[in-house]
């Protein structure tokens, strides 16, 4: 029975941890594109998008 509830556990962790970094990477990327809309919204006038 433990070594059952062991597993289940373990699932359970690899499971959450794969759904956050799952999500880190969408965060990641929507702050990317936003990036990258502003710098293009500012115009490239010789100088990078500052936040």
């Amino acid at each position: 029975m433990i070594p059952l509830l062991l597993v289940l556990l373990l699932i359970l962790v690899l499971f959450g941890a794969g759904f956050a970094v799952d999500v880190l990477w969408y965060i990641a990327l929507a702050v990317l594109v936003l990036w990258v809309l502003g710098f293009f919204v500012h115009g490239a006038r010789g100088r990078w998008y500052r936040w």
